[in-house]
């Protein structure tokens, strides 16, 4: 199946004039990853010349130097060069999902087009990052699919409307499960809906490397001198931090940033990270990626939620496939906080989730009794 990619592409211009060079900011991060001109040289395949050439250019146009050379260090960011560095990562980090999930609608569009009797798979999920793994995996299997990322009730409401074949969604564990289940109950459908057990995954708050303001928990983030960044509403992530505030007794308008939002958990890590809040709520992983502190708070169970005839249909027959296959269990095990548990293995909803099973009634026969007896 032929690949499409969408990647985005930044610049600063003057008005009218010349614009920074595509290369210098991808520049600028190797850089920062690589910790030398030389060394971020030799990972992108350019002269040690023509990088300093780059870097020049960069200056002139922005009136500032973006590197500072020091005795024994080599070449380190300017500020500037850190800022454009940061500015580069949250690009990344809050258009890559919405462009992937566009990249995967036009490449659906296309497949269904180009291969004969096409084997369609629509996948409406909240954004993670095992689904993101997965998502690559059958991608390569020549399933023609499209993955498109929205909330979990959004998605929800997706399959239970006909929008899509497959819903990926999250629920808490412990004793916020009930609410939450109650929360998306009037989508489900447990006569005719079966889950897909995918992972479970750690969530908690995102803090700047060294705790410089002493969060410790859930209850700091009414503190005045705190910045936060939330997820957008209507996000499972969102209904979790509201349930886990209300247990507290807290009111959401103490928090400073509380209607801040970012789309992703990489977005609200990149927000943190890049110093514009000084904590977040989401998943562990993109914690790590950015090298931030971690506390965790909460661990929740992730489903692919569908229609129990579509179990057999070749492309949902595929996916489970690959759900249960060591690669993929293997790729979400590398994932800071999640684990592959039960991957790939089909479940019931009353079975699953205790608040959906039917209620016991008694015989008629014995309530004939009990009037009887009054």
């Amino acid at each position: 199946m032929h690949q499409v990619s969408i990647q985005p592409q930044w610049t600063i211009r003057q008005p009218g004039g010349a614009a920074l060079a595509e290369r210098t900011v991808a520049m600028l991060v190797s850089v920062a990853e690589h910790g030398s001109l030389l060394k971020a040289c030799q990972a992108l395949g350019v002269s040690y010349r023509h990088a300093w050439q780059l870097i020049r250019q960069g200056e002139t146009l922005l009136g500032a130097p973006l590197l500072v050379m020091t005795r024994g260090k080599g070449s380190l960011l300017s500020p500037l060069a850190e800022k454009l560095v940061w500015a580069d990562r949250r690009i990344a980090a809050r258009l890559s999902p919405m462009l992937d999930s566009l990249a995967s609608e036009l490449q659906a569009e296309i497949g269904s087009l180009l291969v004969t009797a096409p084997a369609f798979l629509r996948v409406h999920a909240s954004h993670g990052f095992a689904i993101q793994a997965l998502h690559e995996l059958l991608g390569r299997t020549g399933i023609v699919n499209e993955l498109r990322y929205c909330g979990s009730t959004e998605a929800v409401a997706s399959l239970h409307n006909g929008g899509c074949e497959i819903a990926g969604f999250h629920v808490p564990l412990g004793e916020f499960e009930a609410q939450a289940i109650d929360h998306y109950a009037q989508w489900l459908k447990p006569d005719s809906q079966r889950l897909i057990h995918i992972a479970t995954r750690r969530l908690g708050l995102m803090i700047v490397k060294g705790d410089p303001k002493k969060i410790y928990g859930i209850r700091d983030l009414s503190r005045g001198d705190l910045r936060f960044v939330n997820r957008q509403a209507g996000s499972g992530t969102r209904f979790l931090l509201d349930l886990l505030l209300r247990k507290e007794g807290m009111d959401p308008e103490r928090i400073h940033g509380y209607e801040q939002c970012e789309l992703t958990h990489a977005a609200v890590a990149a927000y943190v990270a890049s110093g514009m809040a000084d904590v977040g709520f989401g998943v562990e992983t993109p914690a790590r990626q950015f090298n931030l502190d971690f506390v965790p708070l909460q661990t929740e169970r992730y489903f692919l939620l569908c229609d129990e005839r579509s179990l057999e249909a070749p492309p949902v027959a595929r996916l489970l496939e690959i759900a249960r296959s060591a690669e993929f269990r293997a790729a979400v095990d590398r994932l800071p906080g999640y684990q592959a548990e039960n991957t790939g293995t089909i479940a019931d909803l009353r079975e699953t989730f205790a608040t959906l099973a039917p209620r016991k009634t008694r015989p008629r026969a014995a309530r004939g009794r009990q009037r009887d007896a009054r």
